[in-house]
């Protein structure tokens, strides 16, 4: 490994490519999408059909709590072992790869594909680490996924790093030598996933690198509370990853540390200022209530809550107002002198209350507004749609607050999510 890496939290890697197969039959999008819309899965699972698939390594998280979630991560585990046996997979060194990938909107999003040190991350609210999470962490989702992990003898990642680079020091320069680079891949995506490109960096590109993170890095122990790296997507995901790394150390001694795979995490690493990361939100779909009792219960739950068409317009400043949608109707409701700074906060805060009494409500977390006005047509759901959030208040808001509340925004549309491609082995 380049010895300049060797204090920074994000590093080279020996980066794991497919080989000898259809990269866009490879390539699927990340795991916790789609949850609501098991027809997604299913177009998935016809195209593949028989051919070599990230798709066989990795469990859609609408399968987690499913009957046979043990059997299907044996399954996974088998295939990530049959697919390494198979030389399935050529590999990449102690690298890192340029990426480029133009959405579905022609919007291009530039990334950086190296390996996280799982040291240098904490996900608790409060952390002064390096890299922290952008949102609270539920916990009960955690094992599910470490279970995915602890057998499993390598990892393909979907989280992404954002990095607050204003000036654009890190990731544009690379965008100009892209001749003077090994291209790795280019392709479309799937399901209207757009394209992706990559290329190897070499030496100098590396060197490159390292002068500007740490440059970056200094300014963040300066006047960020050292803060490196937010988690932009796949909080839960490299939570999974620190988890698993920690119950390792619990094996070994700390002499072994350094050298244990499970140490690092596979992510991308992207400019929090490329015009191409966009905050969105994540509007909120209730299952299996009915839509009118539930709105009377939010009224009720929040003593200063009313009906938003009732709300006087000199007031409306004030408040927080929250567009509901079923299929009987839409409205809103307005809540008055709200007791938290967020609305995914002050929604959330009475979603938990209701679920805990309601136990046959479930609740989804929706990207895109089209996708939600489509679910509130369905009998016993309610949707509530929110605003998105200033991705300029990210970075502040992580330093003092310690993170978002759990799903407040999205770093664009299902779609735009990460794709599978890469991999790294995580077990000697």
């Amino acid at each position: 490994m380049t010895h300049t890496f060797d204090n920074l939290p994000f590093q080279p890697a020996d980066i794991l490519l497919p080989q000898d197969c259809d990269l866009s039959l490879w390539s699927v999008v990340a795991c916790d999408q789609y949850t609501s819309q098991p027809e997604y899965w299913q177009r998935v699972e016809e195209r593949v059909g028989r051919a070599p698939s990230s798709l066989r390594l990795i469990l859609p998280e609408s399968c987690l709590e499913g009957p046979s979630v043990e059997t299907d991560v044996m399954e996974v585990n088998n295939t990530m072992t049959r697919y390494l046996r198979e030389n399935r997979f050529r590999t990449i060194p102690n690298s890192m790869i340029y990426v480029e990938r133009t959405l579905h909107s022609g919007k291009v999003r530039r990334g950086l594909i190296g390996m996280a040190d799982l040291e240098q991350y904490n996900y608790e609210p409060g952390s002064a680490s390096a890299i922290r999470a952008t949102e609270g962490t539920v916990m009960s989702r955690i094992p599910p996924r470490v279970s995915v992990r602890k057998n499993a003898p390598v990892e393909l990642p979907h989280a992404m790093l954002l990095v607050d680079d204003p000036k654009k020091t890190l990731l544009e320069p690379l965008a100009e030598q892209t001749e003077a680079m090994e291209r790795l891949y280019d392709f479309e995506l799937m399901e209207d996933g757009g394209h992706l490109r990559g290329w190897k960096l070499n030496q100098s590109h590396l060197e490159q690198v390292t002068q500007a993170l740490l440059a970056i890095q200094e300014r963040a122990n300066q006047e960020q509370d050292g803060l490196l790296f937010a988690v932009g997507d796949g909080n839960h995901s490299l939570a999974a990853a620190k988890e698993h790394y920690e119950r390792r150390k619990r094996l070994t001694t700390p002499e072994q540390w350094p050298t244990l795979p499970s140490r690092h995490a596979l992510v991308e690493l992207v400019n929090l200022y490329d015009p191409a990361v966009e905050f969105l939100p994540i509007h909120r779909v209730v299952f299996g209530v009915e839509p009118l009792k539930a709105l009377d219960a939010l009224c009720r739950f929040e003593p200063n809550a009313v009906m938003g068409f009732r709300l006087d317009q000199s007031l409306r400043g004030k408040a927080m107002c929250f567009p509901y949608i079923h299929n009987e109707g839409e409205g809103e409701v307005a809540i008055l002198s709200p007791d938290r700074l967020t609305y995914t906060g002050e929604l959330q805060y009475f979603l938990d209350d209701y679920l805990s009494k309601h136990p046959q409500a479930r609740v989804d977390y929706i990207h895109g507004e089209d996708t939600a006005r489509k679910l509130a047509q369905r009998p016993e759901t309610l949707v509530f749609l929110l605003p998105s959030i200033g991705k300029e208040t990210l970075f502040p808001t992580v330093i003092r607050d310690g993170a978002f509340p759990l799903k407040s925004f999205s770093v664009g549309q299902a779609n735009d999510k990460r794709f599978y491609l890469e991999a790294r082995k995580i077990r000697v």
